[in-house]
């Protein structure tokens, strides 16, 4: 499967990290990591399609806190209301901003969640979970030790 990625390179990326931010519980970082080691695009590229496949990814989870149901947010996105109740607490408390950190581990999807079901204004939410999605992408590739 591995090779089966890097083999693909750019869309393998992009569904990857469009599903990490989504239905399953996958990290895209290592892809992003393995790309830019591989070589063959550059390392700006590489983070702005994995910026872009995981804020697609965080829009269809706040699509769902939109739209969804009980039933897409435990059975679909696995997020138990234990998750869903700490990430509207957090929500509350620190306010749209805590989106910049919808790329954390356990709690991100939540809180897209949270944002989708509090109805916040889609384009403050698009910018929020970007600027932080692709902070995270930028302090990875950068670590790497490739200055883009």
């Amino acid at each position: 499967m591995e090779n089966f990625l890097l083999s693909h390179g750019l869309p393998a990326l992009f569904f990857l990290s469009l599903l990490a931010a989504t239905l399953v519980p996958l990290g895209s970082e290592w892809l992003l990591v393995a790309l830019i080691v591989k070589g063959g695009s550059s390392p700006t590229e590489l983070v702005l399609v994995a910026t872009l496949g995981n804020v697609l990814g965080a829009c269809i989870t706040y699509g769902i806190g939109v739209w969804g149901s009980g039933f897409f947010m435990e059975k679909l996105l696995r997020i138990d209301p234990k998750q869903t109740a700490r990430a509207m607490k957090m929500y509350q408390r620190y306010g749209a901003v805590s989106l910049l950190f919808a790329w954390l581990p356990i709690i991100g999807d939540p809180l897209c969640l949270a944002a989708g079901i509090l109805r916040l204004q889609p384009l403050l939410f698009l910018l929020l979970v970007s600027l932080g999605k692709l902070a995270r992408y930028v302090f990875i590739a950068m670590a790497t030790g490739v200055y883009m």
